[in-house]
């Protein structure tokens, strides 16, 4: 299996329509409204929203992108929860569930957040993973530290972000697995993991961490260390991998240099792991 191919599917993933001689343009378009949902209604790119953040936080910059773009999957035809999940040096990791309410097994997704924690936005997509016919969880990583989306600075957001120690963060993933795997519907024999910016460097953490993991995505995971709680990267654990992992990075992005993302492709290669490109 390559880097970048799906390992299991719950449901079948039509393809996108694509423009410009075979290129996806900037709005393809897909024939199921929830996978439609995940492309927002206006051009809006990743970028200036991380420029607007880091001028004024994350619920602000949000506030009035919310307005005009908001995505509200609903829950019916669904079971949605939340729960606390113990952890391992005291307190309860907050977490959010969502699958089909037609009983059964289905393929488990585990969606991790940025440096923000859980908000809406996590909770949306697992609605959207459970239309397609999966059971779908988040979390709150960063629960120890309170709700950092309504933290204004965002220095002050990444600098608490930048406190959760690795092993705890895998120890908590850990409970949280296990929690799942005690869900009647969750199907932990395909389990999956994604997540975006610190969330796509958990995928490439905890997919070296835990054998269970059969296929993850990150979404512009970061590659750089962040001493002394987390003191390695993901290219320190290619090795490790114990699943295909498909990563997603921007060709321009200033704040993942290509040269860090080909240091990650060199050491896929180096440690025997296919891949196909990131970029």
């Amino acid at each position: 299996m390559n880097i970048g191919e799906y390992l299991f599917t719950a449901a079948p993933f039509p393809k996108p329509q694509h423009t410009q001689g075979g290129r996806m343009n900037d709005r393809a378009q897909f024939d199921d409204p929830h996978l439609e949902s995940l492309l927002p209604k206006v051009p809006f790119t990743r970028r200036s929203f991380i420029a607007s953040s880091l001028a004024s936080g994350f619920a602000l910059a949000a506030g009035p992108v919310v307005a005009q773009t908001a995505i509200i999957t609903p829950a019916d035809a669904l079971d949605v929860g939340a729960a606390q999940v113990p952890v391992s040096g005291g307190g309860n990791l907050p977490v959010y569930f969502a699958a089909p309410k037609k009983a059964g097994k289905y393929a488990t997704v585990i969606v991790i957040p940025e440096v923000f924690g859980m908000h809406e936005y996590q909770r949306d997509i697992c609605r959207r993973l459970a239309k397609a016919g999966y059971y779908a969880i988040t979390l709150d990583p960063f629960f120890r530290m309170g709700d950092l989306s309504k933290i204004a600075d965002i220095k002050e957001v990444i600098g608490k972000a930048n406190t959760l120690a690795d092993e705890q963060m895998l120890s908590d993933l850990d409970a949280l697995v296990a929690f799942v795997e005690n869900q009647p519907k969750a199907n932990t024999k395909k389990l999956g993991i994604t997540g975006m910016c610190r969330g796509g460097r958990t995928v490439w953490m905890y997919t070296a961490h835990n054998d269970k993991i059969k296929a993850g995505v990150s979404w512009y995971g970061g590659l750089n260390p962040n001493p002394p709680a987390q003191p390695l990267t993901p290219i320190d654990v290619a090795d490790k991998l114990n699943a295909p992992v498909l990563g997603l990075y921007g060709g321009a992005d200033q704040g993942i240099p290509l040269d860090a993302v080909e240091r990650m492709r060199a050491a896929l290669v180096a440690f025997g792991k296919d891949k196909q490109s990131m970029i």
